[in-house]
Order: structure tokens, then sequence, then C-alpha cells
């Protein structure tokens, strides 16, 4: 079978490069250009050395040649890693010249740009103008274990954290196990806040320390009871307390609710294991879920434990790979008619 051109934007930023990454592994995609305006014509390896070994004279190239590929490829994947408040308007320039040289390009969004169904949706959240509301309706947003078919022709993944605290929370919600207040205490490595140092991720002020952030007003809150509600049908309301952890890759939450019956920690245990009996990806187990175990893979790990009255789910997933990149593959290979493991069923590094 001859292999599917992959067009990446966002050029220099954590999540391209691992989205780079995986397509270099895939054994059926093949990298046709990767997008960065502001380095191109700039060897690809300059921005991703731990690359270099397979990226051979790989260069950036601009929006323009960008346009030219779409145009030119009958059918081609896109990963859109590009800002939040960037990607919106690139890819309704991309499918603009797809549509006018009957191209058939597949997105998927990594950015937050398409994750709400309404412009008035994503404004409240990022404060500012959505920059091609007429493309929303062409977009869905789900982890690809929520949703078993894509019903738009592109998706938007949801965020690391999002994605981490539905994994753990959706099974509760669709079988009725929990009232609906969640309370959600989630920890991330800097490799979530990108690429541009910032004090947030700066080592010396992240080294060995650990403190919360934009406790009960982070931004993903409204995306996970958006995606959680879509999911099961029931509108939860998600108290999130995000920290920053001492690591670089990697998210743990932990999600804490009233169950509505009792129940004991082998009963929660059952109904994980039952919801995501047909989802490669996720992993239920007896004990902890460790980050460790994860990092690098696509792979997330839930276990949970309950007293009668009070339940907890742990989700370990990495937020390069899982909360982004690797979730994202998982979409394009169902839109490119693959099955969704391909090219993701390495395991983790570990002793990272």
């Amino acid at each position: 079978m001859s292999r599917i051109p992959i067009l990446i934007l966002g050029g220099t930023g954590y999540v391209a490069g691992e989205a780079l990454r995986l397509v270099l592994g895939h054994p059926q995609f093949e990298v046709a250009g990767i997008l960065s305006d502001s380095q191109p014509g700039e060897p690809v390896a300059k921005s991703f050395p731990h690359l270099a070994p397979v990226l051979g004279d790989l260069r950036f190239v601009s929006e323009a040649e960008i346009m030219t590929l779409v145009a030119t490829l009958p059918v081609s994947g896109v990963f859109a890693a590009a800002p939040h408040g960037v990607s919106a308007a690139l890819i309704d320039r991309l499918l603009g010249a797809a549509e006018a040289a009957g191209t058939r390009p597949r997105v998927v969004d990594i950015s937050a740009d398409h994750r709400y169904p309404t412009a008035e949706a994503y404004a409240a959240v990022y404060k500012h103008p959505h920059g091609a509301p007429a493309r929303l309706a062409e977009f869905s947003c789900a982890v690809p274990e929520h949703l078993s078919a894509a019903p738009t022709p592109h998706i938007a993944h949801p965020g690391c954290f999002a994605t981490a605290t539905l994994l753990a929370s959706v099974p509760l919600l669709a079988a009725g196990l929990v009232t609906p207040t969640l309370f959600v205490s989630g920890v991330t490595g800097s490799t979530g806040s990108g690429r541009k140092p910032v004090e947030g991720t700066h080592h010396p002020t992240r080294h060995s320390d650990l403190y919360s952030y934009n406790a009960l007003v982070h931004r993903h809150i409204p995306e996970i009871t958006a995606c959680a509600a879509a999911a099961t049908g029931v509108t939860a309301d998600f108290a999130f307390v995000p920290h920053s952890g001492p690591f670089a890759r990697g998210i743990h939450a932990t999600v804490q609710a009233t169950l509505t019956r009792p129940a004991d920690t082998a009963a929660v245990l059952a109904a994980l294991r039952t919801f995501y009996a047909d989802s490669p990806f996720v992993r239920v187990t007896d004990g902890a879920p460790r980050i460790k175990d994860i990092v690098g893979s696509n792979y997330a790990t839930l276990s949970a434990a309950a007293n009668g009255r009070t339940v907890v789910v742990m989700c370990a997933i990495d937020n390069l790979t899982k909360g982004a990149a690797g979730g994202a593959m998982q979409w394009m290979n169902r839109l490119l008619g693959l099955p969704e493991t391909t090219g993701l069923t390495h395991s983790a590094t570990g002793w990272t």
C-alpha cells in the first residue's frame, strides 16, 4: 500500500514535534511537509535534534508551500498543532485551498480552536473571537474512546488535562454510579505549558516543587463538562484543581465523587474494565497508576478505590502523546480508514 502524505502545522512546538515523531514511525504515513512560518527552509533537526537520525534533510516549509501541497495531494492527513487563536484561521485557509482544488484532506486539530460547537462558547473561554466560525460544524470533539466513529469530516482533540479527566470520569457518569459533582486534582509535567519559556516552566522554579494554579477556574473545565455531557448525556459539575509537577512529561489525574449506590473497589474496577473492554489503549489495573509506566506511549492507566460511599478513579497519561499527538493519531487513523492502533502500540520508555 502506498503511504499517505501527512502535513503538520505548528512547526517547532512540543506537540508538533511529538506528532512528527509518531508520523515518522508510522508504517503507512509519510511526512509531506511541516510548517514553520518563522523558520521556512531551516532543517527540522535544528528544532528537534532527538529526531535527527530519522529526519534526513527534512526542512520546514512556509504556509504558501503547505497550501500548494494540500492542493496537489488528492488525499492527505493534517495535524494542526498551531497555537490557540491561530489554528482556526490557518485551517480555514488550508481547507479553502483544498476545496478550490478538489482535494480531500482530513484534519485533526490538537489546538483548542475547534473544541466548542459555537463561536460564542469558544470566545467565552479564550476571550477572543473565533478565527473561522463557519468551520465549527465540520469538527467534533471527543477522546477516541468515547466516540466510536467520527460524525464530521474533521476532529478536534480535547486538551491533555481534559483527556485524563474524561477517561476517569465518563465511565462513572455513563453508568450512573456517581452524583454529577466530581472533584478533580490533576498534576502535569512542564511540557504541558508549551515550548516558550515562562515562569511556570523555568527549571529552578519547578524543580523539586509542587503547586496548584487556576484552581476552579482552569480553561479546560468548560471543555471537560461539554465532552462529558456529549459522551454520557449527563451535565456534571467538575471542580478542577490543576497542579504543576516537577517533571517534563505526564499527567496524573485523581477524580473523586459520591456514589449513588453502595459499591466497593472491586465493583468499580469491574465497571471500568467493562466500559473500556474494546479500548486498546486504556488499561485498568489493581495498583496505582504511575506516570513512568506510560510516558512516551499512547496508553492510559486507570485504577480506582471505593468505600461504599465515595469513589476515586486515578488516571495516568503522557500529556504529549495520549493527551495530544497520540490521541490525534488515533483519530487520524480512523479518519483515513486504518485500524486506530496503527503506529501507536509501542510501549512506554520507562525509568525516564
